[in-house]
């Protein structure tokens, strides 16, 4: 868990809800899953931008487990943009220290995607730069569930060993920004545990258009910020009159 106050040499985590890529893609008279190929282009953009711009640690929302109600063929899609990302952005990560790893449920997704994964997280688990973690087939609700099923054997509890359960990963930094595209404003079941003091940030920006200028945009916003975590600044005391004028 992390200290109450934010200073900007702090490496921070920010958390993306990546929407608008078939509404990009739509109003162009394309097809969605042309926007979701662009989207894949921005995410390129972004993993270079984030460690210049003081993230250490950037979630991106790439699949929810409410997705596969998505039509078959672009589920199907999406998949494919997995597979090819998994295969031939690993060595980009290498050479850029970026470490990889993903989060959400493995067992549903197609033959080979899973044993991608892991090779992929292994290949980059020396990464230092930036910690890029990529949420596919997840829940943020069933992580909690989870955590809870098994936190039910421990005879003693703290936050901190309740968020590694969520987590699966220990000293996990909580999420300081949620950046969501697109204009729609609400989480969607993304990193309800660890964002749970998060500050938000909407934009009206499809995903396939943000860029770094949007990226420093909202991190400068997040910095004009006090952030309390249900607590006040510090207030200097008033003077109490002495006796003496009274």
């Amino acid at each position: 868990m992390q200290s109450e106050s934010t200073s900007r040499n702090e490496k921070l985590h920010v958390g993306i809800i990546m929407d608008g890529n078939g509404r990009w893609a739509t109003r162009r008279g394309l097809s969605r899953v042309r926007g979701h190929e662009a989207g894949v282009d921005t995410i390129r953009r972004i993993v270079e931008a984030a460690p210049k711009q003081g993230i250490g640690t950037l979630t991106l929302y790439a699949f929810s487990a409410d997705n596969w109600r998505r039509p078959r063929a672009e589920v199907a899609a999406l998949m494919t943009l997995l597979r090819f990302y998994l295969a031939n952005e690993v060595q980009s990560l290498v050479r850029n220290g970026v470490r990889l790893t993903v989060i959400g449920r493995r067992d549903r997704l197609p033959d080979g995607i899973a044993t991608a994964i892991s090779r992929a997280e292994e290949a980059t688990a020396r990464g230092s730069a930036l910690h890029l973690r990529i949420a596919v087939d997840y829940s943020a609700r069933d992580a909690i569930l989870s955590a809870a099923a098994k936190a039910a054997a421990l005879t003693s509890l703290t936050r901190e060993a309740f968020s590694q359960l969520v987590t699966g990963e220990a000293d996990l930094r909580d999420v300081d920004l949620i950046i969501r595209t697109s204009g729609e404003k609400r989480l969607s079941d993304f990193l309800l545990w660890e964002g749970a003091y998060a500050e938000l940030h909407f934009t009206e920006r499809m995903w396939p258009e943000f860029n770094a200028g949007d990226l420093a945009e909202a991190l400068a916003a997040f910095h004009g910020r006090e952030r309390r975590f249900g607590g006040l600044p510090a207030i200097v005391p008033e003077e109490v009159p002495s006796l003496s004028r009274v």
